[in-house]
């Protein structure tokens, strides 16, 4: 299988661990990524212009008809951007035409079937649970991880019809297929507090502070995330908030084609651990 690959602007700078082991993970599984220039998918103009945010992702979507596949990718604040498109691009006659009209005039053409999915939708969808299962060398048993869905990927569900946005297990499922236990915890579905950073901080660290801590009481020993805004929250953010954190590597975020990687059998430098902030004690 094979799929036009979108990392979003801000993996390749911030998070290269994150790209590195999605290409690892998804070579052992006989994913074939396809690579193509493209640009922003515009979440970060989509509050300024909703006009502009559209195109931004329409021209990815036009760009990737070219090739007569899907696109993946591993970024939940792209893919929910990409799929609003869609949504709102099919909705409004008016947007379609100035779209398509914008387009025209690199010689593109507009492409609504293309499908966008998320990395953990083609790794349970199309990849499926029992090759990963089989492909499986060093289970990660007695790692209790609290996993992290992020906003964009569940709501609004008409939109980018992910998981159930109340009681999704995707997630959890792909956790506990690499030997892992995927424990309950009363926050999981909600914002880390993110999208706040830089407007409001003291209520970012707030949000984030409080999911840390309803996860570590239900006895993680690690926070799963699979969104570049989430990790950037959970790790970064939160080791220039809170040197405690890093001295301690209490509850670390780890990536989960990390964790899956280290379950396929690939060693904590080739998935980028060591360029975590907080560091799993493994």
């Amino acid at each position: 299988m094979r799929f036009i690959y979108f990392p979003g602007c801000k993996i390749p700078h911030f998070l290269p661990q994150y790209d590195r082991s999605v290409r690892l993970v998804l070579e052992k599984l006989g994913v074939e990524l396809i690579e193509s220039d493209m640009n922003c998918c515009g979440y970060p103009v989509r509050h300024r212009s909703h006009e502009a945010s559209v195109y931004s992702a329409a021209r990815i979507l036009a760009l990737a008809g070219r090739h007569k596949t899907g696109i993946l990718t591993p970024c939940k604040c792209c893919y929910g951007n990409l799929k609003h498109a869609q949504y709102w691009l099919a909705k409004s006659e008016g947007l379609h035409r100035q779209v398509c009209g914008l387009l025209d005039k690199e010689g593109l053409v507009l492409d609504l079937s293309v499908s966008v999915k998320h990395l953990l939708s083609i790794l349970k969808e199309e990849v499926g649970v029992d090759a990963i299962r089989e492909k499986t060398v060093r289970p990660l048993a007695g790692v209790k991880v609290a996993v992290h869905y992020g906003c964009h990927a569940l709501r609004p569900s008409g939109v980018v019809a992910f998981d159930n946005p109340l009681a999704p297990t995707i997630f959890e499922n792909l956790v506990e297929v690499i030997g892992a236990d995927a424990v309950d915890w009363p926050l999981r579905l909600e914002c880390c507090g993110n999208p706040l950073w830089e407007k409001n901080n003291a209520l970012s660290l707030k949000l984030m502070r409080g999911k840390l801590e309803s996860a570590i009481r239900s006895g993680a020993n690690i926070l799963c995330t699979a969104c570049t805004y989430c990790q950037i929250q959970f790790d970064t953010v939160r080791a220039e908030n809170d040197s405690e954190a890093v001295r301690s590597a209490r509850l670390p975020a780890v990536l989960y084609p990390q964790l899956l990687g280290l379950a396929l059998g690939f060693d904590r430098l080739e998935v980028g651990l060591d360029q975590n902030t907080i560091r799993w004690k493994l």
